[in-house]
């Protein structure tokens, strides 16, 4: 059993749009992700998704509305739910999701589809 300290876990890379892994529960993995600015709009057919906010606030756009995150506020997002994400400032989440799940759904793009997710 390891134990993950999210202020240190998130001090240890830079990059946004690109997951770390940081663990698993029965199916589900757990992500931790930086990101600053707007992502794509995609969906995931086969998987909820939760987005927490640990640090920052983040805009969820649907096609119908939007809502926004702020530290300590968790989100989720219902399988085959088109959406975006952005945020103006950096933003660190922690997501929970069916392990497998490629970060921009049924979208690929060049720069923001993570071909993998390193651990933590």
């Amino acid at each position: 059993m390891k134990r993950i300290n999210l202020k240190e876990a998130f001090a240890s890379f830079d990059e946004h749009w690109r997951p770390r892994t940081a663990g698993f529960v029965n199916g589900q993995v757990v992500k931790l992700v930086k990101f600053q600015g707007e992502f794509v709009w995609h969906k995931h057919d086969d998987t909820d998704e939760m987005f927490l906010v640990h640090k920052g606030a983040m805009t969820i756009r649907f096609r119908d509305g939007e809502t926004t995150l702020r530290s300590g506020e968790f989100c989720v997002i219902p399988r085959g739910v088109e959406h975006i994400t952005a945020a103006a400032e950096e933003c660190e989440a922690v997501l929970f999701e069916q392990a497998g799940t490629r970060n921009t759904g049924d979208a690929i793009d060049a720069q923001k589809t993570a071909a993998e997710e390193p651990a933590i």
